[in-house]
């Protein structure tokens, strides 16, 4: 590697390092990170600002933007209030029935929805309803970051990565859907068995508050009928775009941004109010994050560990398979994992290429999404879901630490890339 390359490492772990140990703020952090890549050409303005593999990921920061614009909209409704005392009512106020129940929501939602737009709308309904039991929050915000990463692997719109995958390896919807579809259904119980242990000292049930919850009209929650009618029609358009873009061809951002516009102007909401809910250093953070790794992307220095792991397997779809399932969920712990399957899905592509194409060799793209996917899960970082989650909490005074989660994400992310191991080998390469 060149000399830029080496201090490219070092000013990522560095800052990596005081992301993690929380010594500065996670945004001063990043911001300082990416200010030394930028000092020592380890990635310039044009790659920084616009290039689409080693720049800041604009659909992203701005589909950030525009949902965050249309959940505060939401929130002025009273629908959340509505939400959490239907989600409590359902559950009869057990805490364990409740988290089932928000899992449940958050990984089917993000199956059609993109991961980070679920957990922006099922993050106020969560400090609604734990309030109103007087349950802790931050065990329950933790596992729907955590639901909406494995929830969203299932289909091609669930997960950015997925989108960048399906382009290179030709896949459609309906491909994930068959592929992937069904280890989902078993990863999501599975997880919520593992959440009645990993957080098991949160479930304390109160029946006082129970009962006042179950004696509550959820209808009386609605504040202003009207504005909620104009925000859900707007956000089922919006949904519906989400779920059409492999027809509409219009990026997630493009459809925020639109749905947003639509909203506050055709609604009596002012932009003040609009935007009071936008989670600024979030999507600073986010930025970057993007250019401490396109910097990485930039000197060579993933693609080099990416096909050093390539290299290693001998072109042998079992055993590309397992080190690709295993290497990515390692890595997309570490960066974001988004550019990590960018930088990736070319080399995949050629490894597919070469073993035939065939159903065997088809392998080795399941093999990255599902790695991709869940490694996101294994620290606050991993995945932008994670992030969101965090500056949610954070803002309304409940901050988690990087390592809170990480100690739940690590063994979830064990768990669920222990159980495809299996599913892949079975499926695949027998």
């Amino acid at each position: 590697m060149t000399v830029t390359a080496w201090l490219a490492v070092a000013a990522f772990l560095c800052a990596y390092t005081l992301i993690a140990t929380e010594k500065v703020h996670r945004v001063a952090a990043a911001l300082g990170g990416a200010a030394i890549m930028l000092l020592v050409h380890a990635t310039d303005a044009g790659s920084a600002f616009f290039d689409e593999h080693s720049g800041i990921d604009w659909n992203v920061i701005f589909l950030l933007l525009g949902m965050m614009i249309i959940v505060g909209v939401l929130k002025q409704t009273g629908v959340f209030e509505f939400l959490a005392i239907w989600a409590a009512k359902r559950a009869r106020g057990r805490p364990f029935r409740l988290m089932a129940l928000l899992i449940l929501i958050t990984a089917s939602a993000s199956a059609l929805l993109d991961n980070v737009t679920t957990v922006l709308l099922i993050a106020p309904v969560t400090f609604l309803v734990c309030e109103r039991l007087a349950l802790p929050v931050v065990p329950y915000l933790i596992a729907e970051a955590l639901a909406s990463n494995i929830g969203g692997a299932a289909t091609l719109v669930g997960d950015p990565p997925n989108i960048i995958i399906a382009s290179r390896g030709g896949l459609t919807f309906n491909d994930f859907l068959v592929h992937m579809g069904p280890l989902i259904v078993v990863l999501v119980a599975v997880f919520i068995g593992l959440c009645r242990w990993l957080f098991r000292s949160a479930f304390t049930y109160d029946p006082e508050r129970a009962a006042e919850v179950m004696a509550l009209n959820e209808r009386e929650a609605i504040a202003d009928p009207r504005l909620l009618r104009q925000a859900l029609a707007v956000l089922v358009l919006v949904m519906a775009a989400f779920v059409l873009h492999p027809v509409l061809h219009y990026e997630p951002s493009v459809v925020a941004l639109l749905g947003a516009g639509v909203l506050v102007a055709a609604t009596r909401v002012t932009t003040e109010e609009a935007i009071a809910e936008v989670e600024w250093p979030t999507l600073v953070f986010f930025a970057g994050l993007f250019v401490m790794v396109g910097g990485l992307v930039e000197t060579g220095v993933i693609g080099l560990v990416s096909e050093a792991a390539a290299e290693a397997t001998g072109g042998r779809p079992a055993l590309s398979a397992m080190v690709l399932l295993w290497g990515s969920a390692v890595l997309s712990a570490v960066v974001d994992n988004i550019p990590y399957v960018a930088t990736m899905s070319p080399i995949v592509a050629d490894l597919v290429q070469a073993a035939g194409g065939g159903e065997q060799a088809q392998v080795l793209w399941w093999a990255l999404a599902i790695g991709a996917d869940l490694g996101g899960n294994a620290t606050a970082v991993g995945a932008a879901a994670n992030v969101v989650i965090l500056g949610i909490a954070a803002r309304n005074g409940n901050p988690i630490s990087f390592w809170q989660f990480t100690k739940y994400g690590l063994v979830v992310t064990f768990v669920t890339v222990a159980l495809s191991t299996p599913y892949l080998w079975v499926r695949y390469l027998t």
